[in-house]
């Protein structure tokens, strides 16, 4: 859209939470229904400004005149009331934007076929706040592709959107996958499987070969990785804990993880 464009539409008669695309864009926070619309919600400025097509941009009159260079890159801008807002987002003091984008995920042998030297593998995980975060530091990291395996939470639930900060774009992200034809693919794709194990019988600090194409796989924090995932791996790799702490968590132990490999993959 043009400015003048942008300028028209924040004139216009605000959508309440009522108006019927509001309606409609309101059932994306349900998974079933953004499977069917192949859509979901992105929320705040910060994420919008990272999607790379914006379908169309539900926002306040102060927030679209806030970020015009936003609303001139959506399909469609709908300016909306504060009841409509807060009926579309899913955070206590939304930011004045929601936007609705179309599905980034692409299929594994795409995601592969870029050859890409440090794979994320969630399998399992079932906290999205946790997967967000996951793929944020493997964004992060260089990792170039995120894969969510088995019965992992779906990267597009609103929280894990939002703690992706953006990375779920930078990203090739390969959900749906069975985790164990996914250490198949992987192996075969010339990447090294590491699984992260709090209890594996390799120590991170004296794991050689960082510096190749590396997979590393990571189960929920709950119940870590299956046996027979961590079994499939071509080590069982465990984070050295040196003060008291019992463990670290899912987080902490990926990024641990995956920078040790950039290290290694990034140094002379």
């Amino acid at each position: 859209m043009t400015e003048a464009d942008t300028e028209a539409v924040t004139r216009a008669p605000l959508f309440t939470a009522r108006t019927p695309r509001v309606v409609a864009a309101r059932k994306l926070q349900r998974r079933r229904d953004r499977e069917v619309a192949r859509r979901f919600l992105v929320e705040g400025p910060q994420a919008v400004r990272e999607a790379e097509a914006i379908v169309e941009l539900f926002g306040t009159p102060e927030a679209l005149d806030r970020y015009p260079e936003l609303a001139a890159r959506a399909e469609r801008v709908s300016p909306v009331d504060e009841d409509a807002l807060a009926a579309l987002a899913e955070t206590v003091n939304p930011q004045g934007l929601v936007a609705v984008c179309d599905f980034v995920d692409v299929p594994l042998p795409v995601a592969l076929a870029r050859e890409p030297r440090l794979v994320a593998v969630l399998a399992g995980i079932r906290d999205p706040g946790n997967a967000g975060t996951v793929l944020r530091t493997a964004d992060a990291a260089g990792a170039g592709t995120v894969i969510f395996a088995g019965e992992a939470v779906d990267p597009y639930n609103g929280k894990s959107v939002r703690a992706s900060a953006g990375s779920l774009f930078h990203v090739r992200v390969v959900r749906g996958v069975d985790p164990a034809q996914t250490v198949d693919a992987l192996r075969a794709g010339g990447l090294r499987v590491l699984a992260a194990d709090a209890y594996g019988s390799v120590d991170l600090d004296g794991l050689d070969g960082l510096e190749s194409p590396t997979a590393w796989l990571f189960g929920s924090e709950a119940h870590g990785l299956p046996a027979e995932l961590a079994d499939a791996a071509d080590a069982r790799v465990r984070v050295p804990i040196y003060g008291r702490a019992e463990s670290l968590n899912l987080a902490a132990a990926a990024a641990v993880c995956l920078y040790a490999s950039a290290r290694s993959q990034r140094s002379p």
